[in-house]
């Protein structure tokens, strides 16, 4: 299956097949997994490896770059999923594991790195094992990988409070044996390092989650080392009243690192290594750098990417060889996103991905010799980019003049007038945010005929601290206000009819299909909530934020300090006021919004004499549902669900032909 997948993978796609388009595309294919998720170059070039879902579990596989052809795959057991994988020799990687916990959550770390050749053989579970013990509950991450012959790395290793208050230290460690041999410790407690050019341990950046009272909020301090082992305080966001963070430093020693004051998006720049005093390089007044375009040797940064709408990139490094590589393959890409993904040591092959609104991926294979770009596969190969919608990014001021920006998907070969509409709010709601590139969710509802508005509403990441803060202890409020606004905004620009008009969001999006509702009762047709959290108390008690006691403050914060705000920013509170067709859905084993939630909305509406249309609580699923039959059934209940109130096409039909 496997073998089969990948082979469809890696059609040209001037060999895809221009069968005859059927008048919908099968859902199917919009639920379907896709064909890899990462894609590394081995330090000399003879390999690829990829990471490729397998029924819901992620392995890892390695091909020859000549020809494609599959040399291994690497399954672990227990249903484990291969999460980071580096080459740390140009035969050799190392992979860490993880355990997934729904599409909407982050998946659990399990801990354990495994190493193995390229041709599967010298497999070792790594141990990491020295004279004395490892401390107990050790985490280890990657720091720095220079891919030479003796596979040698360094990585940072965190363990529980030691009593000297430290828990973090830098390792170096032999990928083969397991065997690490400790070179520095942090100055104190929750610490993340970087080093400098000559790969000495330099800095240390601290956080804490508490302010002085207590409550939930986030600062940091940043040490540097000396020569003499002894740290010394640079910055304190507390004091300062700005958040410095080191990324890394650059082949020619200069530290790269952001700075926040909380109120304007953060800044990208560099920090002089004596002061650390900061030097700016770029700040966008609306976005914070979303990402960065590096060079092949992934030392220098040559431009920053921002995506308030579309990514915008600035280049900051006009001289740089690597800049002129990446100015002519992205002029060669129209319309589309290009990154370098890796490369190898020596930097004269390097992959590129390319993906756009409605392409879900293509790698290419540049070589620096000939300045050619070799296609290599396409990722979703199956969805046909001519046939998908359009993402136009928007942008509005809402009630109490904040700006907030979004997207609104068009489907193909529409005049985007007087559409169906489904409103798609993203999870979160602190940090996450929606975004412009390919979102099969999104095409398979524009490909039934619904335009699809996302908006980034306050809280929502990529827009500064300033921005994320508005969201904690305004979710029924100001968050509600800002979804509503954006509504009524696509009714006025034309784009939506406002009597079909729906409500759909996974997470806080469900939370937010059931409280926008009954905050603007008229305005949607039907809602549909999905692995939702709508009983602040069962957050309080059954979820897994609750379990730590920074999830607790964190709770505290965005949810209300006591029980009467609780309540009143409660969907199941509110269910008298929801007077439109409803369907619930989630998962059996969901951690992060316990299944509770959607049984205790689920009563609220049948006491309130609306009971839902349709319920699935699906059995083994988690936040978010993996399995590609149990997507199925869902996305197929949903157009249905929404066809039957808003009159878009439902899962398995046809578009009408029109009259002649």
């Amino acid at each position: 299956m496997l073998r089969t997948l990948l082979a469809l993978a890696l059609v040209g796609a001037s060999q895809i097949a221009h069968a005859a388009e059927p008048a919908d595309i099968p859902v199917q294919d919009f639920v379907r997994h896709p064909t890899y998720s990462s894609v590394r170059i081995s330090p000399n070039g003879d390999y690829l490896a990829m990471t490729v879902d397998r029924e819901g579990q992620d392995v890892l596989v390695v091909m020859r770059t000549k020809d494609l052809g599959i040399v291994k795959v690497n399954t672990l057991p227990d249903e484990k999923s291969v999460s980071q994988f580096h080459w740390v020799s140009p035969t050799r990687l190392m992979f860490s594991s993880i355990r997934k916990f729904g599409r909407f959550a982050q998946p659990f770390g399990t801990g354990e790195w495994y190493s193995v050749n390229a041709d599967g053989s010298m497999p070792r579970v790594l141990n990491f094992a020295k004279r004395d013990a490892t401390p107990t509950q050790a985490r280890f991450s990657l720091l720095d990988n220079p891919q030479n012959e003796d596979g040698k790395i360094l990585m940072t290793m965190s363990y529980p409070r030691s009593s000297e208050g430290v828990n973090t230290e830098v390792v170096q460690v032999d990928t083969t044996s397991g065997r690490w041999t400790s070179i520095g410790r942090a100055p104190r407690e929750n610490c993340e390092m970087a080093l400098d050019k000559d790969k000495a341990v330099r800095y240390a950046v601290c956080y804490d989650d508490e302010d002085a009272q207590g409550n939930y909020d986030q600062s940091n301090e940043l040490y540097r080392r000396g020569d003499d082992g002894k740290w010394t305080l640079i910055n304190s966001s507390k004091s300062s009243g700005k958040m410095l963070s080191v990324m890394g430093t650059s082949g020619d020693g200069r530290i790269y690192a952001t700075q926040s004051d909380g109120k304007a998006p953060e800044a990208f720049g560099v920090i002089d290594s004596a002061t650390g005093e900061f030097k700016s390089l770029f700040q966008d007044p609306v976005s914070e750098p979303s990402t960065y375009i590096t060079s092949a040797d992934r030392e220098t940064v040559l431009a920053v990417v921002t995506a308030a709408g579309k990514p915008k990139i600035t280049v900051i490094e006009d001289e740089h060889p690597d800049t002129a590589v990446y100015a002519s393959l992205a002029e060669a890409f129209p319309d589309s996103f290009v990154n370098f993904s890796s490369a190898t040591r020596d930097g004269k092959q390097i992959v590129v991905s390319v993906s756009s609104d409605r392409n879900p991926g293509d790698l290419y294979l540049y070589d620096r010799a000939t300045g050619k770009a070799r296609f290599l596969m396409r990722n979703r190969q199956w969805i046909d980019s001519k046939r998908m919608g359009t993402v136009k990014p928007i942008s509005l001021t809402t009630r109490d003049g904040l700006k907030v920006h979004g997207y609104l998907t068009i489907p193909n070969g529409s005049d985007g007038k007087n559409l169906p509409m489904i409103v798609n709010v993203h999870g979160g709601p602190i940090g996450p945010r929606d975004d412009w590139g390919f979102n099969w969710e999104t095409q398979l509802f524009a490909s039934r005929g619904y335009a699809v508005l996302q908006v980034n509403y306050r809280g929502s990441g990529g827009f500064g601290k300033a921005f994320s803060d508005k969201g904690y202890g305004t979710w029924a409020t100001d968050i509600m206000n800002d979804i509503i606004d954006a509504t009524k905004w696509t009714i006025q620009q034309g784009y939506a009819d406002k009597d079909r008009i729906c409500i759909y969001g996974g997470s806080f999006g469900g939370y937010a299909s059931m409280m926008a509702p009954a905050r603007e009762p008229g305005m949607f047709k039907c809602a549909f909530g999905y692995v939702g959290a709508y009983d602040a108390e069962i957050q309080m008690t059954k979820s897994d934020t609750s379990e730590s006691e920074g999830g607790r403050r964190y709770m505290l914060r965005a949810l209300g300090k006591t029980k009467e705000e609780r309540a009143a920013m409660s969907p199941v509170n509110h269910a008298a006021k929801i007077k439109i067709p409803v369907y619930l859905a989630a998962g059996a084993r969901d951690a992060r919004c316990p299944p509770e939630n959607t049984e205790a909305m689920q009563k609220a509406l049948i006491n309130a004499g609306n009971p839902p249309e349709g319920m699935i609580i699906q059995s083994g699923e988690m936040h978010g549902f993996y399995k590609e039959e149990n997507n199925l059934k869902l996305y197929t209940e949903m157009l249905n669900f929404f066809a039957r109130h808003i009159r878009g096409r439902p899962a398995g039909t046809a578009p009408a032909t029109a009259s002649k």
